[in-house]
């Protein structure tokens, strides 16, 4: 499964965001997250455990972020994005919020046309600083996949306590400035894109009013061996209705 050693790496094409800047502010070599989704690209949370788990510090990130920053600038590489996703779930780093400051800091002096983009799971914005960190970046991209607390225990897995009720009503402290990623998929257990539940998630949407929507399926190996995916069609028949009054829905396959 994917792993990132490096704090910084790339860039590398993204299909949602271009030239992108990676950044990993989780433990090296293994995963750490708060939820253990069947669809990992890093796979289960226990096959990434590693002894140390370490958060890089303050420090290292900067220092990281500068050299990879300036050499690609020197360089002439382009870079149309700086994301953090990494290793889990980057807001898991204590100094998330000084790093973000310092990444924005960075960013204008490099690449001022570039976006900081950060890929969460949304589960800790209920800590203020936090939520305010995220409200600084060009692209909070903010996941939603289930649209029950049933289909949250079934495909996201949180480790710990997990109210989807109280993460809609955290996102809608966003105002809608903010990018709703959604993961389409099915299995034999369950289906994100019932009709019923995707009913309820059109209603989600609609309630949060997000500036966009990225809905995707499964583009990688998976820890999970009998997962289905969708068709960029079929999803795009499924965004349909929310298209037609005018939200802006991308939709990858």
């Amino acid at each position: 499964m994917l792993h990132f050693d490096d704090i910084v790496f790339g860039p590398i094409f993204s299909r949602r965001l271009g030239s992108s800047l990676g950044v990993n502010i989780l433990p090296s070599k293994g995963k750490l997250c708060n939820f253990d989704c069947v669809y990992c690209e890093c796979g289960w949370n226990k096959d990434g455990a590693v002894p140390d788990r370490r958060f890089p510090a303050l420090a290292e990130v900067e220092a990281a972020l500068k050299e990879k920053m300036s050499k690609a600038a020197a360089e002439g590489v382009p870079v149309d994005s700086i994301t953090f996703s990494g290793n889990g779930e980057p807001t898991m780093n204590p100094d998330f919020a000084e790093i973000i400051d310092v990444t924005l800091k960075l960013r204008d002096q490099y690449f001022p046309d570039a976006k900081v983009s950060v890929l969460s799971n949304a589960t800790l914005l209920g800590r203020e600083k936090i939520a305010q960190a995220l409200m600084k970046v060009d692209n909070p991209i903010l996941k939603i996949d289930a649209s029950s607390q049933e289909l949250v225990e079934k495909i996201n897995k949180p480790v710990g306590t997990y109210s989807l009720d109280k993460v809609i009503e955290n996102l809608k402290n966003f105002n809608g400035n903010f990018i709703l990623q959604t993961m389409f998929l099915r299995s034999s257990e369950f289906d994100t894109a019932s009709p019923e539940a995707l009913t309820s998630w059109h209603d989600i949407v609609r309630t949060l009013k997000p500036r966009q929507v990225m809905v995707y399926t499964i583009d990688r190996e998976t820890p999970d061996k009998t997962l289905g995916k969708y068709t960029v069609e079929e999803m795009t028949a499924m965004v349909q209705p929310l298209i037609d009054e005018g939200f802006d829905i991308q939709v990858r396959g």
